[in-house]
């Protein structure tokens, strides 16, 4: 096979330089080996649109091809846990070998600074080790069947089994650590595992997988296929696929469960993030969490801060910090290592979150910093005075916008907190262990940060929220609970008492020691 080369020129100015980054073996990878035909799907830097690679544009019978492989693998070829534990150490020890030229890769094809695509790097070997180390979550337990009419004369247990073949859609934004979180509670968990990653960083996705195979994942058990007309439908409607697990926008979700029918789905679909600063807060505190938490990746991030309510009192004093925070950052280059912001993943992206910007001081919004775009690069930008009929309140932004607002009572900002149709994670600020815990009892999100954002995300936690956030929950031993269903043995010792009563002396006489 021949092999794809990308090649990342130098940036103006960079003070970094951009090296050439080994290329990976093909565009595609079903039925145990790497594609290098069609490969016609042009990857380029959101920077500055250097072509950086290309993949394969696949079709609906490459997807059922990959499918019927793993399937057929699934029956006839075992994978001990205990070589799937291995595996996946060995991944992870290999990605810390390999940790620059996976940052590179991230960082030239997505819209993350070389410093954010080298954090990346970091959590995802933590993921494939808490992967690994999720094989305990397997072994099942004794069923209590002594306290059941039905249970009489019957000992049983259940362990965890796979539940086949996991379809694994991925979107642009974490394309490195957020395919690890369902490749690695997948195939820990037994299963076959097929990977579409986003078309816009299918680079970082198809180089973890080019590494599980190195690390010893068996060519039977996954595949990868990046795009081509009817390829999702195709994905999602084939019967062999047990389980779905999807991370994108509320929408695409809609479609994917109308198409897939009685399938178990999981989906993270994004947040509308607040957080809320009490009157006895440490404003800068504060002001420095919601600057960090609203303007990382660009703002592209399902855990963003995008709306803060802040207590009257402290109202002026957060804002200030805030905007001079928010005009402190730099925002150019990525492999530059004093920028704090890249660009937005594609210059549509920007000219929307421009068009709500506008939208909303058209409205009546105050502009204290940003407001301006560069081609893809859109200033960080911070508003107050929005009215909650704009799309940057009332929807996910998914870009470098925060708006701050102010509140006068606790139960006017739990509400407000509340109003949004997501239900992500929030965060809190306070100096009252009883109020934030009042606090965190009313939100309706699946998590709650106390003296930080929403923008926290330990991988090892459960990871989802409510309402048009999403169902179910990632983060890794609870993925593998959702990859894995319990499958209970039962044994009647009916039989075995009889043969006994019939012996003399009948049953054996039990003995306490």
């Amino acid at each position: 096979m021949t092999s794809s080369t990308m090649v990342i020129e130098a940036g103006p100015d960079t003070g970094y330089g951009r090296a050439e980054v080994a290329g990976l073996p093909g565009g595609a990878f079903l039925e145990g080996q790497w594609q290098t035909t069609d490969m016609i799907l042009e990857i380029r830097d959101p920077e500055d649109g250097i072509l950086l690679g290309r993949v394969c544009s696949s079709s609906p019978q490459d997807v059922r091809r990959a499918i019927a492989h793993i399937h057929r693998h699934l029956q006839t070829e075992e994978w001990p846990l205990r070589f799937r534990r291995q595996a996946l150490e060995k991944a992870g020890q290999l990605l810390a070998e390999q940790s620059g030229r996976f940052a590179k890769i991230i960082a030239a094809e997505s819209s993350k600074t070389i410093t954010e695509a080298e954090r990346e790097v970091r959590r995802c070997i933590e993921t494939l080790r808490l992967s690994a180390a999720a094989s305990a979550e397997l072994t099942g337990e004794t069923l209590g069947f002594e306290d059941s009419l039905a249970g009489a004369n019957k000992i049983g247990w259940y362990s965890r089994k796979p539940v086949g073949i996991v379809a694994a859609i991925t979107p642009f934004n974490d394309p490195l650590n957020l395919v690890a979180h369902k490749l690695g509670p997948a195939l820990i968990g037994g299963n076959g595992v097929v990977l579409k990653p986003s078309g816009r960083t299918p680079l970082t996705g198809l180089a973890l997988v080019q590494l599980l195979l190195e690390a010893g994942v068996p060519s039977g058990r996954i595949a990868a296929i990046v795009s081509g007309p009817g390829v999702s439908e195709a994905l999602v409607t084939d019967e062999q696929i047990d389980l779905i697990s999807f991370t994108g926008g509320p929408q695409t979700a809609e479609r994917i469960s109308a198409a897939a029918g009685a399938k178990k789905i999981l989906s993270e679909l994004g947040g509308n993030n607040a957080t809320i600063v009490c009157a006895d807060a440490d404003a800068i505190q504060a002001a420095d969490a919601i600057v960090a938490g609203a303007f990382g990746v660009a703002g592209q991030n399902c855990l963003s801060v995008q709306r803060v309510y802040v207590h009257i009192s402290l109202f002026d004093e957060v804002l200030e910090h805030v905007t001079r925070g928010t005009k402190a950052l730099k925002t150019g280059p990525k492999l530059d290592r004093g920028t704090d912001v890249g660009p937005l993943i594609s210059e549509k992206e920007a000219r929307r979150v421009e068009e709500w910007v506008e939208e909303a001081t058209a409205a009546g919004a105050t502009l204290h910093a940003g407001g301006q775009r560069r081609g893809a690069y859109y200033e960080p930008t911070v508003l107050t005075d929005v009215p909650s009929e704009c799309r940057v309140i009332r929807e996910e932004v998914f870009g470098p916008v925060v708006s701050i607002l102010p509140f006068i009572s606790i139960a006017d900002a739990v509400h407000a907190a509340n109003s949004s149709d997501y239900g992500l994670q929030a965060g809190v600020f306070t100096q009252s262990i009883d109020q934030a815990l009042a606090i965190a009892d009313k939100l309706h999100v699946g998590a709650v940060v106390i003296n930080e954002t929403s923008d926290v995300r330990i991988d090892s936690m459960p990871f989802g929220g409510f309402k048009k956030s999403g169902v179910g929950r990632e983060g890794v031993r609870y993925a593998v609970h959702e990859m894995t269903e319990p499958k209970s043995t039962i044994v009647n010792l009916g039989g075995s008492r009889a043969r006994w009563q019939q012996l003399p002396g009948g049953l054996p006489e039990r003995k306490i020691s």
